[in-house]
């Protein structure tokens, strides 16, 4: 198992992991900039560049890209996250320079043909379009809206149908220019790789980005607040959320615990007594989200109108009984266990490895061992999570709810008692 990290001239990261028992390559690119760096007027500008990608470059056309790429038996893909965006492919040993060379090519020198921005403006709106259709996307948008109003980090990473309809190739080439630098990029690789062979290409293929680091977005701002959708579907939806930790706080894993002990699995507080003992959702999970400087401990489920302000009440009577009475041993172990097992199975995934590395180096600056996120995880105890329950029991929460409450005042009663502002979402 070999693990090296080295720097370009312009300060771009380049880390590998050699698997000496795969046959094929995990490698991608990415930067430290995402829907949160966003400036007035390019909401969206950030996830419509990662699509304009693909859509040609100076050597190649679009399905130029598209048939080199599946020629070899390769994946091309790319996501757009809130902190961070990322392009990344896998294919064989022997094919790493080409996968390369094509990610490199789409980001160094990508065309903004005038055609496929039109074409791909489409693409975006039907993606807006069908997160419009989903309950789910919905809720997760208007929660995210009431914890961080009025900042890129509330806001859908998509954009919405009159931002996208805004853009030009010029918003595209100004996003770009300002937040793709060598600093805050890390090209990461894992399998097949040869960090020697891996570092002469970058060198070759890397070294135009600025070699001063972009400047940082605005620090994020946790609010909380109610944001409400009437919009008919079949179930109601329910999102809480609270104010989490970020990625580098010392309870990120306490946090990542607790969510596991609450709302991790079928094993877990909320799924027993929500789901098992009472009937009153098919599914119901909670889970702890980090940026660099805030982040998000939400709770999400799904059941019939008419029962929407039961639901809310024990999700809330499941956060007060572990705030006074705490977690036991026993469940704090079993989310260890399953957290460990989840950082372990990393290792045995290329494409997974190769984001876990790139993804240290953006959020930490360093890699970090398995030892080091083992014992991480082992020093957190039961009353480590009752105290991050209390705490954010006494903070604002965040409420999201998509669809029809039949029992409006009783559901109001019930969220009274988080004591956060109501307003209403279209």
């Amino acid at each position: 198992m070999s693990l090296e990290q080295s720097k370009l001239a312009n300060g771009l990261t380049v880390v590998s992991h050699a698997l000496p028992e795969v046959e094929t390559v995990s490698i991608g690119l990415w930067i430290g900039a995402g829907s949160r760096s966003e400036a007035p007027g390019e909401h969206g500008i950030a996830h419509f560049l990662e699509h304009m990608a693909f859509k040609g470059t100076t050597r190649r056309s679009a399905q130029d890209i598209a048939e080199e790429i599946e020629a070899v038996g390769g994946e091309l893909n790319a996501a757009t996250g809130v902190d961070s965006t990322a392009y990344y492919a896998r294919v064989l040993r022997k094919d790493m320079p080409l996968a390369l060379d094509i990610l490199s090519d789409i980001v160094v020198a990508p065309r903004f043909d005038r055609i496929e921005l039109a074409r791909e403006r489409g693409v975006i709106l039907q993606e807006i379009a069908a997160a419009m259709d989903s309950p789910e996307d919905i809720a997760f948008d208007l929660v995210q809206e009431a914890a961080f109003p009025g900042q890129p980090v509330g806001r859908p990473i998509l954009g919405t149908a009159e931002s996208v309809r805004s853009f030009k190739r010029a918003h595209l080439g100004t996003y770009l220019s300002a937040h793709y630098h060598g600093p805050d990029m890390v090209l990461a690789a894992a399998g097949a790789v040869d960090h020697g062979a891996l570092m002469a290409e970058a060198e070759r293929r890397l070294g135009s980005f600025a070699t001063e680091a972009a400047p940082p977005p605005a620090g994020a701002v946790y609010a909380g607040g109610v944001r409400r959708s009437d919009k008919t579907f079949e179930q109601t939806h329910v999102v809480l959320a609270f104010e989490g930790t970020h990625y580098r706080h010392p309870d990120y894993f306490t946090a990542q615990i607790c969510a596991g002990a609450l709302g991790g699995g079928m094993s877990s507080r909320l799924f027993q007594e929500v789901r098992e003992r009472r009937g009153l959702c098919y599914a119901i999970y909670a889970f702890a989200s980090g940026l660099s400087d805030s982040g998000m401990f939400t709770i999400h489920a799904a059941g019939a109108s008419d029962r929407a302000h039961e639901l809310f009440a024990v999700i809330r009577d499941e956060l007060v009984k572990a705030a006074d009475k705490g977690f036991r041993p026993e469940e704090v172990a079993r989310v260890k266990a399953q957290l460990k097992m989840g950082l372990l199975t990393g290792l045995e995934s290329s494409s997974a490895r190769a984001e876990q590395l790139a993804r240290q180096i953006l959020i930490h600056g360093r890699l970090l061992s398995t030892e080091e996120l083992v014992e991480k995880v082992d020093r957190v105890e039961a009353i480590d999570l009752q105290v991050l329950v209390e705490r954010m029991l006494a903070s604002p929460a965040s409420l999201a709810t998509v669809g029809p409450i039949v029992q409006v005042a009783r559901f109001d009663r019930v969220t009274e008692k988080f004591a956060v502002p109501s307003t209403r979402a279209a």
